[in-house]
């Protein structure tokens, strides 16, 4: 299909060099409607070649337009977290190796007079997270005048972080006419709607696959907890009682994230942990371990579950179950990549029961149950269940409304027939000593 498509004889070369012959599904429909100057909004589930998907036709359009080395930053990639943008930055230069155009990544975290040098070079392809280019926007050091491609990848994933507004002002800076195509693993996200109808002009929705649905190529386990001192005991045992390459364990904080890693190191396990406020040095050092193999576990919070590609991860591990089915997606899509296999397998104690429950009725997914020899849970699930497979919770007592408006617990119900209690009657160590019946 590629070679349908046309494309510069100097693109080509560079897809050659990535070895790839045969586009995937989310290619094949985006790249073509792309290359006729659509604006799109796509959806595709986590390793299906979304990033490719808009590159070609960026660098396509650049290349077709006769560029002669000068006009400045031509195609912008905006992306919500650094890992993303390092990823899509190396993507995008094994692409152009072959071609006279740049690419550079401009990110929190790195020195902003470097990054000012960076942009002076009118890198012809920028990657940016919002929060800096915003800064590099506003102190005219970056210039989007001339822009042909605003790319808004894991757009649902930058409303959650709070970058409407940065997004916004950027695109305010942009050339009016330019191309915009977003993407996401999901575009249900109830701000997306409106910031496409904002951005876009009679886009096209292109969705791969069934969104509300678990990546095909794992296999889903779920392993019953009594509690953290629990988890603690099962996570180095299912690492070790499971092959695997590399693994992540997520967990739902980030000094979970850091007390896991340390745990796991003290067991004598490769193990590193990643979270939003490590430093951007620090962050790229445990990304390159982990990519390399010298780290083989990495304890994890949720800024590693979106756009993480790292060949190899065939384990996740929810510590701590996910708040939605979305970010169960997203976390569990970081395995099977590119058509391989991968294990996901979630602890759930007590208090995550109807999550997962909720997780598992949201995506149609069914857990297996597995338990680790010797850990077995005394925890077996709720006594009692609702239709839904929910835990019944505790009724709570009839309420009262007093003559203040206010509420109060009502008094337990009587039994028919039974005498009523006088005023002063409790054992309030006042009342009278009641007489016992004589035997009969």
């Amino acid at each position: 299909m590629f070679e349908d498509l046309q494309l510069d004889r100097r693109l080509q070369l560079g897809l050659e060099a990535l070895q790839l012959s045969a586009p995937t599904e989310v290619q094949a429909r985006v790249v073509p409607r792309a290359l006729q100057g659509v604006d799109l909004c796509v959806s595709a589930e986590t390793g299906s070649g979304k990033t490719l998907a808009y590159l070609l036709p960026a660098v396509q359009n650049i290349l077709r337009a006769d560029y002669r080395g000068e006009g400045g930053t031509l195609a912008l990639v905006l992306v919500p977290t650094r890992e993303l943008a390092r990823q899509v930055l190396r993507e995008c230069r094994k692409l152009l190796q072959r071609s006279p155009l740049t690419v550079q990544a401009i990110t929190g975290g790195a020195d902003f007079r470097y990054q000012s040098s960076l942009l002076r070079k009118d890198p012809e392809i920028l990657v940016a997270t919002p929060g800096r280019l915003r800064e590099h926007c506003e102190r005219g050091s970056a210039q989007l005048g001339a822009l042909q491609t605003l790319v808004l990848d894991e757009a649902d994933r930058m409303l959650d972080m709070g970058l409407r507004e940065d997004v916004l002002a950027i695109c305010a800076r942009c050339a009016p006419g330019r191309q915009v195509i977003m993407l996401s693993a999901t575009l249900r996200h109830r701000g997306v709607a409106a910031v496409a109808q904002e951005l876009l002009q009679a886009p096209e929705t292109i969705q791969v696959g069934e969104s509300r649905q678990a990546h095909g190529n794992i296999h889903h386990q779920l392993v019953l907890a009594d509690g953290q001192e629990h988890k603690d005991q099962l996570l180095p045992a299912l690492l070790r009682a499971t092959d695997f390459r590399r693994a992540l364990v997520f967990a739902n904080k980030r000094s979970a994230a850091a007390r896991l890693a340390r745990l796991l190191q003290g067991l004598e396990l490769r193990s590193e942990c990643l979270h939003g406020e490590m430093s951007s040095e620090e962050r790229k050092r445990v990304m390159d371990a982990f990519r390399e193999g010298r780290t083989a576990v990495l304890c994890a919070s949720d800024v590693a579950a979106r756009g993480l590609d790292v060949p190899g991860i065939d384990l996740v591990i929810n510590y701590d179950m996910p708040h939605s089915g979305d970010d169960y997606v997203h976390r569990t899509g970081r395995s099977a990549r590119a058509g391989e296999s991968g294990l996901a397998v979630s602890f759930v104690s007590a208090p995550e029961w109807n999550l997962m429950i909720s997780i598992s009725r949201y995506l149609g997914l069914d857990f297996e149950r597995r338990a680790l020899p010797g850990l077995k849970a005394r925890y077996h699930g709720p006594k009692k269940t609702k239709g839904s497979g929910k835990a019944v919770g505790k009724k709570k007592g009839r309420k009262e409304r007093t003559a203040s408006g206010k509420t109060r617990a009502g008094k337990k119900a009587r039994k028919p027939g039974a005498t009523p209690r006088r005023a002063g009657s409790e054992n309030d160590g006042f009342a009278p000593l009641k007489r016992k019946k004589p035997a009969s």
